[in-house]
């Protein structure tokens, strides 16, 4: 049975911290593709106040949430539970995307950890609904670790190839528009502000 709460309280602030990662969904306004993407570092969500949370947005294999964000806002966080205590905790809402050379970018960016070197934007939601469900179907499971590939590959990456991932982001798969084109490449603002 599905419980609504008021807000994010201390209780699901400490369940959400606990959890090393975490699902986002969005869908463009009208057809197109529902998108569902697993978030890895648990050092890259934050809960800013109890209706307000954000994670970094990391280059990866597209800019399917950046793009439906701009189409129409909407995007439902999940967290799941894989220890002894099953549990499934959503937060559905509004969010938006805060780009390194955004007025905000600087205060926000120390609420994450340092050193991931293919950060391309923060996203920020407004809560308005969070709910959690029992999640009794969902395996138990052991973390053993977390993977560095994706970090490892952003560092390895030498800076005259991130114009062209920038590109390769500018649109969603179903065309709708994502990264702008002088979106800052790492190592520029984005790497001075997240990495110190």
């Amino acid at each position: 049975m599905a419980k609504l709460y008021d807000a994010i309280d201390q209780r699901l602030r400490e369940f959400i911290e606990a959890q090393p990662m975490f699902f986002v969904a969005t869908a463009p306004h009208e057809g197109g593709h529902v998108n569902v993407s697993p978030k890895g570092y648990q050092d890259t969500f934050s809960v800013l106040d109890e209706r307000t949370v954000a994670y970094l947005d990391l280059y990866g294999s597209g800019a399917e949430t950046i793009a439906h964000l701009r189409d129409n806002g909407r995007i439902t966080v999940m967290f799941c539970s894989f220890a002894r205590q099953p549990k499934i905790l959503r937060l559905y809402g509004t969010g938006r995307v805060v780009r390194p050379d955004d007025d905000e970018w600087d205060a926000l960016a120390g609420r994450f950890g340092h050193g991931h070197a293919g950060t391309r934007a923060i996203v920020v939601v407004d809560v308005e609904r969070v709910a959690d469900s029992c999640g009794y179907s969902v395996p138990f499971m052991e973390v053993v670790g977390e993977r560095s590939l994706l970090d490892d590959q952003h560092r390895r990456r030498p800076a005259e190839q991130w114009p062209s991932r920038v590109v390769r982001n500018a649109e969603s798969i179903d065309g709708l528009p994502a990264l702008e084109p002088d979106h800052p490449a790492p190592g520029q603002r984005a790497m001075r502000s997240v990495n110190g």
